[in-house]
């Protein structure tokens, strides 16, 4: 649990010194449990975002973009209604809590001046975010509606009182002292007690306070960084690069896990939320593409097998044409109603037994022989056409297996579904009037060590525009031989030919296209390169199925400009 009660002071801090006093010029809902609101400050327009997903409850800056609805959901127009157009007057937490309150002075459609507070509780699957009236203590209404039903104590519906939520038998973690670290005896108290005395604390800052010869004192002293704003924000990663904690202090279990600092505590928090794996919505909003993908390559496989085994039968189909002329030249030596008959190979001289079919002639059973030849070269060519469009089918699925792997933002996800809807993958019903939104990105952009640029598509789509349309013709083109991966395009000044670019150059443009393909995990990778003009899009191709010619190999290590493998 990352977003404790010291998190939230800090936050608060944070907020308080950014955006008190501004004014709220627009509200979004993007989801169910995420509000966007505008807001004009002495140093330009920032978002804040407010979130009360089970596992993703927050409140920070972002610079994120986020995709609204077409009709915005009630709670976004009763918010619109009652404070968009206000000025923010005050932010604090309340207690050692994870609650954020906001006031807000706004207008009414008459011109009287009202308070209203917005609050955001951080508190896991019961987080909300709720407006009330300051004067009556009602609230207006919560993007959760908490009846009676779910909760006896506390309800969370439009005019009702609100109450806070009940505290617990604990100490506030803004005014611990030494003797609620340890017991009786004098004798420091495990890790969960502590956080059984202790309200407000998370399981990792639980530990780093028992690593400490002075547990009250080095909380205090992370609790003054947090009312003070002098923190600096840290994120520490797991070995597959996955978010695993973050907090405005070192945090000495994890010294040994790569880290990364931020400026602002609002963009450790984005950056911290929109990576982790288990609370990624990205990974949530992937499963059920996955699916639809997986299944279609499932079947492709299945289909390649079975054609492979009809080819291979089909192309032991010479015995057949044998048969027909052995029976054809020796039809004198059929007798009626006969199962079989053994004649001489004429090709090598050895005996040779024929089924026959009791019920037809000699000359019957040749011409049956013969057309089972026809029938098996015909399948032959047809069954080769098919395998060849099975292959393409595999080849193109796995490349938009590995885009799902690879994708990071919602951006990416909905371009990957846009392409699956546009391949037939996947049927989209449109509703009358109703135009689909095309997502448009910019493909990933690296600046290589002599100064060049390398542009990355992220998906199938984005490999086609960048490749076909952005790119010039005397640009180098980069993929992973005959690995999904993505397309990366080394961009070469005006007058500068493939001979100008140095070796080092190609070598970390060709490690870039191996560590956005599938064999990122591998070493010596195949990274295929040439110039623009040679690749070609086949007429009727699926996205991001090229050839090319005129290329050379090399092969690498997946890495990133300035960056070791991982």
């Amino acid at each position: 649990m990352a977003f404790d009660g010291i998190i939230t002071s800090a936050i608060a801090t944070e907020l308080s010194s950014t955006i008190t006093l501004g004014k709220i010029e627009k509200i979004y809902q993007p989801t169910g449990e995420d509000l966007l609101i505008q807001i004009h400050t002495r140093e330009g327009n920032v978002k804040l975002l407010a979130s009360c997903g089970s596992q993703s409850a927050r409140i920070c800056l972002t610079e994120d973009k986020y995709s609204n609805p077409m009709q915005p959901p009630n709670f976004c127009m009763l918010m619109r209604k009652h404070i968009q157009g206000g000025r923010i007057t005050a932010i604090r937490q309340q207690d050692s809590e994870r609650i954020i309150e906001i006031d807000i002075e706004a207008q009414t459609e008459l011109g009287f001046t009202t308070s209203k507070r917005l609050i955001v509780e951080i508190m896991g699957k019961h987080s909300n975010i709720i407006l009330i009236d300051i004067e009556s203590g009602k609230i207006i209404d919560s993007i959760k509606r908490i009846s009676i039903d779910v909760n006896r104590y506390r309800q969370l519906l439009p005019g009702v009182i609100y109450v806070y939520p009940p505290k617990q038998d604990k100490t506030p973690f803004k005014s611990a002292s030494t003797k609620d670290f340890v017991n009786s005896e004098g004798v420091f108290l495990s890790e969960k007690l502590i956080m059984n005395r202790i309200s407000g604390i998370s399981p990792a800052i639980a530990r780093e306070l028992l690593s400490s010869k002075e547990p009250a004192a080095r909380l205090a002293e992370i609790v003054e960084s947090a009312e003070t704003g002098l923190f600096t924000p840290t994120i520490y990663f797991d070995e597959d690069d996955t978010p695993r904690e973050f907090h405005i202090t070192d945090l000495s279990e994890y010294c040994g896990l790569r880290q990364k600092t931020f400026d602002s505590l609002s963009s450790c928090i984005e950056f911290y939320y929109q990576h982790r794996a288990s609370t990624n919505i990205i990974k949530q909003k992937s499963v059920p593409l996955h699916k639809i993908v997986k299944s279609a390559l499932d079947k492709a496989l299945l289909k390649k097998k079975r054609l492979s085994e009809d080819l291979l039968k089909a192309e032991n189909s010479d015995k057949y044409r044998l048969y027909g002329e052995l029976l054809t030249a020796n039809i004198h030596l059929i007798q009626a109603g006969a199962r079989s008959v053994e004649v001489v190979n004429y090709y090598d001289g050895s005996n040779i037994t024929i089924p026959l079919s009791e019920k037809l002639s000699g000359a019957k059973n040749a011409q049956q022989y013969f057309k089972k030849y026809s029938k098996a070269r015909t399948a032959i060519k047809e069954k080769a056409v098919q395998l060849e469009e099975v292959e393409a089918d595999i080849t193109y699925l796995d490349s938009v297996m590995q885009s799902l792997e690879a994708a990071s933002t919602e951006g990416e996800l909905d371009q990957i579904k846009e392409e699956l809807v546009e391949t037939g993958y996947i049927r989209y019903r449109s509703k009358p009037g109703h135009k689909r939104n095309k997502q448009k990105q910019a493909p990933l952009e690296y600046r290589l060590s002599d100064g060049h640029h390398a542009f990355v598509g992220r998906n199938n789509k984005e490999n086609d525009q960048l490749t076909t349309k952005t790119a010039s013709r005397t640009d180098i083109w980069f993929h992973t031989k005959e690995i999904p991966g993505s397309h990366v395009i080394l961009v070469t000044e005006s007058g500068e030919s493939i001979q100008d670019i140095t070796a080092e150059t190609i070598y970390e443009a060709a490690s870039i296209a191996a560590y956005h393909s599938k064999g990122k995990d591998s070493d010596n990778v195949p990274v295929d390169y040439t110039l623009v003009k040679y690749v070609k899009k086949p007429s009727g191709a699926k996205p991001g199925m090229v050839i090319f010619t005129h290329n050379s190999t090399v092969y690498v290590t997946p890495k990133l400009p300035g960056s070791a493998k991982d």
